[in-house]
């Protein structure tokens, strides 16, 4: 465990964006001080939940790649959530799981009462359909059943995602405090063996 957190922690020394270029950037450089204020790039109590629950919401409501970070990062301001985990976050929609989010929140869509064909989509993917087949199949009543079942979906993880962070976050302080007690117990009795 300690060799893969290693790992993941040199590729993101070596690839993750700085905060000052993340502040630099092109697209958030309106925002200016709104974003650079210390809060927003703070790990704390408050600040982790509403990270990870902006993150999920946008990373599974939005499903275009590029935008669902920006996304994620300019949401954050207004929720006062933390903005490298909320663009952590978005990383659970990716080409791996997009297609198991897109036929679940077909299939809850149609439980809502819209109309989606899952043969007309499987087909689609397949036959590795154009912008324009994507679109006409877009327009038809697919897209209503998508984008509520998108929505409910990321609604949903992000409240879970909320609450077990929560949860994570006190277990942790916790564990750190319960250490930090032990290692002042253990200071304490050496101390006293000395005299």
């Amino acid at each position: 465990m300690a060799n893969i957190r290693a790992h993941v922690g040199r590729f993101m020394a070596r690839h993750a964006p700085s905060r000052d270029e993340v502040l630099e950037s092109r697209l958030l450089r309106p925002f200016g001080s709104r974003i650079r204020q210390s809060d927003l790039w703070r790990f704390t109590r408050r600040s982790v939940p509403r990270g990870v629950a902006v993150g999920l919401f946008i990373g599974i409501f939005l499903m275009v790649p590029g935008l669902q970070i920006i996304g994620a990062a300019l949401a954050s301001v207004p929720f006062r959530g933390n903005i490298p985990i909320a663009a952590a976050m978005t990383f659970l929609s990716n080409p791996a799981t997009t297609p198991f989010f897109i036929i679940a929140a077909i299939n809850l869509g149609n439980r809502l009462g819209y109309h989606a064909d899952i043969a007309a989509y499987q087909e689609l993917w397949r036959s590795s359909a154009g912008v324009g087949r994507w679109t006409a199949w877009l327009l038809s009543d697919a897209a209503p059943a998508l984008v509520s079942g998108l929505a409910l979906i990321a609604l949903a993880l992000a409240l879970v995602g909320y609450l077990v962070s929560l949860v994570g976050w006190r277990l942790w302080v916790a564990r750190k405090w319960r250490t930090r007690g032990y290692r002042a117990d253990c200071v304490v009795g050496e101390v006293e063996e000395l005299k």
